[in-house]
């Protein structure tokens, strides 16, 4: 559904994402029967990597009406079946779920792309490779919304995502906030913090430049701009 590769140089303590015409894949088997047997905690990873394909595809500045339908959808999805995916994983309706939604997010990757959340992500699994990438998103998230938020993105988007995250009443920005991390306490993965994943603060200025310099393309997508001081107050934020 997407051409995006990942390659990581633990020497030089880099993780690039690239991607171009002919790195699509000519053909892709999508089985929920393949993949009952993904322990919990790497379902719920995967399954928060692919919500976050999507909100950052939504909230991009290249998002389009194509992109959105298919990011909301996704996002619905997850929202609606990773707990059950979590809970139960032999659950084919569940398993199917996500994994449709997982499809629909890298189309939406194809078609607008993600922001600097996966910038500061792959910065931290480029110091700690043993980082799941999906851990380091979860960790990050809620500082990275917050923080969006207060710097001024599409209040009316961040609504969209919350009632597609299953807050059908949302009115706010805050929302999402607030549906997000209930379905992370439904998946067991709430409360995450960098500390517990060998990350120290004396990193974080290291880890600003490192997202910039490797993955600055997605800052220039973002719906608002991110500074370095913010990623160094996310990653503070985010720290315990």
């Amino acid at each position: 559904a997407d051409p995006w590769t990942v390659t990581t140089n633990e020497e030089t303590r880099e993780k690039i994402g690239f991607g171009y015409e002919k790195t699509f894949p000519v053909l892709s088997v999508i089985d929920p029967e393949l993949i009952v047997s993904v322990p919990p905690r790497l379902t719920a990873y995967q399954g928060f990597d692919a919500l976050f394909h999507s909100t950052e595809g939504y909230l991009n500045r290249a998002a389009s009406p194509m992109s959105d339908l298919l990011a909301l959808e996704a996002v619905r999805l997850i929202g609606k079946s990773l707990p059950r995916a979590v809970q139960e994983g032999s659950n084919l309706q569940a398993r199917g779920d996500v994994a449709l939604a997982n499809t629909l997010s890298g189309m939406v990757e194809t078609l607008s792309g993600c922001i600097s959340e996966h910038s500061i992500a792959h910065a931290m699994s480029a110091f700690h490779p043993k980082l799941p990438h999906g851990a380091a998103l979860i960790a990050i998230s809620i500082a990275y919304y917050t923080r969006l938020i207060r710097l001024g993105a599409n209040a009316g988007r961040m609504v969209a995502l919350a009632r597609a995250l299953g807050k059908t009443d949302a009115d706010r920005p805050e929302d999402f906030l607030t549906a997000l991390e209930a379905l992370q306490k439904e998946c067991s993965v709430n409360g995450l913090a960098l500390s517990s994943f060998g990350l120290s603060p004396e990193e974080f200025p290291e880890l600003a430049c490192n997202a910039r310099e490797t993955m600055g393309g997605l800052f220039e997508a973002d719906p608002v701009a991110v500074s370095d001081s913010d990623v160094m107050e996310i990653l503070s934020d985010a720290f315990c």
